[in-house]
């Protein structure tokens, strides 16, 4: 297995971000917590329907809206409580 040799010239740390960057990166997070929600609805709804069908039943697409619901709004509350 060949080494590999560091290169003398590379810088010993990461480039720092700029302000730009910094408010690019806080926007894409914050816009990622104004999706969670809708799509953790459409993914509940989505399973409930098709276990209405697979079950033969009308009420198990609420339940999955429900549950749904529930799973977006705690996981946008832990995304921005990340982000205090």
């Amino acid at each position: 297995m060949p080494e590999h040799k560091p290169n003398p010239n590379a810088p010993l740390h990461a480039p720092k971000r700029t302000e730009t960057m910094q408010s690019i990166l806080k926007a894409e997070r914050l816009t990622q917590i104004a999706f969670v929600l809708p799509a953790a609805v459409l993914i509940g709804w989505g399973i409930g329907a098709l276990l209405d069908k697979w079950l033969h039943q009308g009420w198990i697409s609420i339940v999955g809206v429900v549950l749904g619901a529930i799973a977006g709004m705690v996981e946008a509350i832990r995304q921005a409580f990340r982000e205090i």
